[in-house]
């Protein structure tokens, strides 16, 4: 355990180390930390695409049982983490291998780069289409707020959950009841494009969202004082905070036919309204772009030996620039196809920590290759199910496939490997 001041702790972020048991924090400070990022915009947006495809029913089991997925593996690998303090980069290393871990790591900590620009984006896309300003502009200013603010570290993820956590409750339900002024039966709406959806596609869609963060838990909820206390932070992200949202969205859809946002209907009331519309973006938004940067920040801190501060000052300056650029656009598709590949990571290192009961041990093989051969097992299968089978959900059997495969090479292979046992600090 690495010894250290009061002051040089205040400041740390354990990026390359166990979060010790007297740092770790409050169920309300995980809790909000977890329940501010997916009661977001992008939420709602996604429940009315839901909505739209599906008609309010279906979109609605599909929210159910997408919100179940998520609670389950979020919340296994969250409890996982607790139980040692490590972040993502350090968990996964304990099943990839003490170099193997960082084609996991990297990839995800890029991919939530790539998150924080196309949300940074958005903002400034957002404020375009309801007011006369600059899209670049409002980026480059959003971006560069989003990037002081992550430097405080897990307390900025903290507040930020919540101020945003009820702001988006009220101005949702405002909204939500707005869009609902003529009365329209939501439970009987089929949907705009009934049909463009399959239930399965919907429940991929509604992991998807939170498959690379999802996935990245640990770098939050280490810092939970128990297992038990981390499954209840997760909850209160699956299904709570990101059922709401998706409600929401849902709701507006099948009151107006319309995308779910928000924002536009609440900044359309101008005033006063208009101006706490335009302090909501930023804060829901920047609850989404806080996150990812703060994961990413963590993640290529693990991999580089760094410190979390310098590294998000480097990355959010990156995925500042791709915001104000415009091409924040051209990633969002190539975003979700990679989402495809990325849920069997997690789902094998729940395979190996938890059921296999691996989560203590530290293993001293570089790269362990029964991990890689489960992983291409259940990415490939997950997107040939993609291509050829495009109405299943690809996430299920990514999650099943890679699993199940690990658990199998794992009982054939014999076991060579040498390794120690660790107690978390």
């Amino acid at each position: 355990m690495t010894v250290t001041t009061e002051d040089e702790t205040l400041t740390s972020e354990y990026e390359n180390e166990a979060v010790p048991a007297n740092r770790r924090r409050s169920l309300l400070s995980v809790a909000s930390v977890w329940a501010g990022f997916p009661m977001i915009i992008t939420g709602a947006v996604t429940g009315a695409t839901l909505v739209n495809g599906l008609g309010f029913v279906q979109g609605l089991v599909a929210m159910l049982i997408g919100n179940a997925l998520l609670l389950g593996y979020v919340g296994a690998l969250s409890a996982l983490s607790a139980k040692t303090g490590l972040n993502f980069s350090l968990q996964a290393s304990r099943t990839f291998g003490r170099t193997g871990y960082v084609v996991c790591s990297a990839l995800l900590s890029t991919l939530v780069l790539g998150w924080f620009a196309v949300q940074t984006g958005l903002v400034g896309a957002s404020m375009a289409g309801a007011f006369p300003v600059s899209a670049t502009v409002v980026a480059l200013i959003a971006g560069v707020l989003f990037t002081l603010f992550t430097l405080l570290g897990i307390r900025a993820l903290a507040i930020i959950g919540m101020v945003s956590v009820p702001l988006f409750l009220v101005l949702g339900i405002i909204a939500a009841a707005q869009a609902s002024v003529h009365g329209v039966n939501v439970w009987t709406y089929h949907g705009t494009q009934t049909g463009s959806l399959a239930l399965g596609v919907g429940v991929t869609l509604v992991f998807a969202l939170f498959a690379d963060s999802g996935s990245m838990t640990a770098d939050f909820t280490r810092w939970a004082k128990t297992p038990r206390q981390a499954l209840i932070a997760t909850s209160t992200a699956f299904p709570i905070g990101n059922l709401v949202a998706m409600l929401v969205g849902g709701v507006i859809a099948a009151a107006t036919a319309g995308s779910g946002d928000v924002f536009s209907l609440i900044a359309k009331n101008g005033g006063v309204v208009g101006v706490i519309a335009v302090i909501f973006l930023f804060v829901n938004l920047g609850s989404v772009c806080t996150h990812c940067l703060y994961n990413s920040a963590v993640g290529w801190s693990s991999i580089l030996k760094g410190r979390m501060r310098v590294l998000t000052l480097i990355l959010g300056a990156i995925g500042t620039v791709v915001a104000v650029l415009g091409i924040w656009g051209f990633f969002v598709n190539w975003l979700n196809l990679l989402g495809v590949i990325v849920p069997p990571i997690g789902a094998i290192i729940i395979a190996d920590q938890l059921i296999l009961g691996r989560a203590s041990i530290e293993t001293t093989q570089r790269v362990r290759w029964q991990p890689f051969v489960a992983w291409a097992i259940g990415s490939g299968l997950a997107l040939v199910v993609d291509l050829a089978m495009p109405g299943y959900s690809t996430v299920i059997v990514g999650l099943v496939f890679s699993a199940g495969s690990y658990l199998l090479i794992a009982k054939l292979s014999p076991r060579t490997e040498a390794s120690v046992t660790t107690v978390a600090s």
